[in-house]
């Protein structure tokens, strides 16, 4: 089973998705903008990584600045941002065979499957 963070409006995030769907695998897309994934899906997301919080977030995204984040907090705090606003996770985000991978660039996640 794949599953998918997905962002519809995201160009990396569609491209990803098109190469899975290409193929044929069964995919679960979550559209995470609208189902937001809670502070321990995010732990066990950065753990299955093996990355820091800071390395699955957008820092680039003005919200990072307005919320006063910076890329030297804990991750407990960074986590906790992510959860709250969603638009900071870095996208897309696939998961398999109990590995995980930033789809940046989308071929990258290939390297899970």
């Amino acid at each position: 089973m794949i599953t998918i963070w997905h962002n519809p409006r995201c160009s990396k995030s569609r491209q990803a998705l098109a190469l899975l769907e290409a193929r044929g695998d069964d995919i679960t897309i979550r559209r995470y903008l609208d189902d937001a994934p809670s502070v321990d899906e995010l732990r066990l997301t950065r753990d299955t990584l093996g990355l820091r919080a800071i390395d699955m977030m957008r820092p680039g995204e003005a919200l990072f600045k307005e919320l006063g984040l910076s890329k030297t907090d804990d991750d407990a705090t960074l986590i906790a941002a992510m959860a709250a606003h969603p638009k900071l996770i870095e996208r897309p985000i696939v998961f398999a065979n109990a590995r995980a991978m930033i789809g940046r660039p989308p071929e990258r996640v290939l390297d899970i499957l």
